[in-house]
């Protein structure tokens, strides 16, 4: 089985709908393929509706979380989308999100880019705007040569010239709720260090007490000195090891499959999960 836990579509920061995602995924020679669109399950539905013969869908999300001023992602599977509390964190990051896409442009526009609203949530797609689709909007404008340009020092990076911090969970707090929810908590990338998301071993430590079930290793932002790292850490806090393509469509190349999971850990993962059940295909 080819197993690909870590997907974008247009319902968060993809550039293709999820219905597109989803035969994608099969056309690559996927099995199993989840969709974790930043805190949302908007995309799902249409995936579901979409889903081709042969491939099972796992209802995803990738939950934004910030510790010390750090960004930490949290990718959660098969969760209950209706846990109230869950549900609303969710909402309310999803509208930090709008209010800092909004004041990006507004310093953007102070600094020389122009770049609207409108042409941003035009890139989105009705779908929540993002930093990607602001540094889509801004290659557009002329600004800079490709959307990666974007997030450095100089523009919409960290502590960049635009940047603006927006809501997020703790992380523990965070791996607390998709527990409650009933899903299944894994952290995403926690060691790529050429985006600025290299996650303290320790605070991993915490998280594994907390209720984390796995950490992505086999991951496109992460070297082999990275990925031996992730790999050994799990062994020491009994964690599971995942494998995924964060495939966000053109922006990154289309590479749904350039990483995947092992069998038998998707089958770990989806035996601890209380909230919902991978979904297969009744389309013919």
């Amino acid at each position: 089985m080819r197993i690909d836990l870590h997907s974008h579509s247009s319902a968060s920061d993809g550039t293709q709908p999820p219905a597109d995602v989803v035969r994608r995924a099969r056309e690559r020679g996927l099995d199993v393929l989840a969709l974790t669109d930043h805190d949302t399950v908007a995309g799902h539905p249409a995936a579901v509706e979409a889903l081709p013969a042969g491939l099972t869908f796992v209802p995803g999300m990738e939950l934004s979380c910030r510790r010390a001023g750090q960004s930490i992602h949290l990718l959660a599977y098969l969760f209950d989308p209706a846990e109230p509390e869950l549900r609303a964190e969710c909402v309310r990051i999803r509208e930090a999100r709008e209010l800092r896409g909004r004041l990006t442009v507004q310093r953007l526009a102070e600094l020389g880019v122009p770049v609207s609203w409108e042409q941003v949530s035009e890139l989105a797609a009705g779908g929540p705007v993002g930093r990607p689709h602001i540094a889509r909007a801004m290659v557009a404008a002329g600004a800079i040569a490709a959307p990666e340009l974007a997030f450095t020092p100089e523009w919409i990076g960290t502590g960049g010239r635009a940047y603006v911090s927006r809501y997020a969970l703790d992380p523990e707090r965070a791996v607390r709720l998709v527990r409650a929810a009933g899903g299944v908590p894994v952290l995403a990338h926690p060691k790529a260090a050429k985006r600025g998301n290299v996650v303290p071993d320790e605070w991993i430590a915490e998280l594994a007490a907390a209720g984390l079930f796995g950490v992505e290793a086999d991951h496109n932002d992460h070297d082999a000195a990275a990925r031996e790292q992730v790999r050994g850490l799990a062994r020491e806090l009994a964690l599971a090891v995942t494998g995924s393509s964060d495939d966000h469509g053109e922006l990154t190349g289309h590479r749904l499959g350039c990483e995947t999971t092992a069998p038998e850990v998707y089958e770990r993962l989806v035996a601890e999960a209380t909230g919902a059940t991978p979904i297969t295909s009744q389309n013919p």
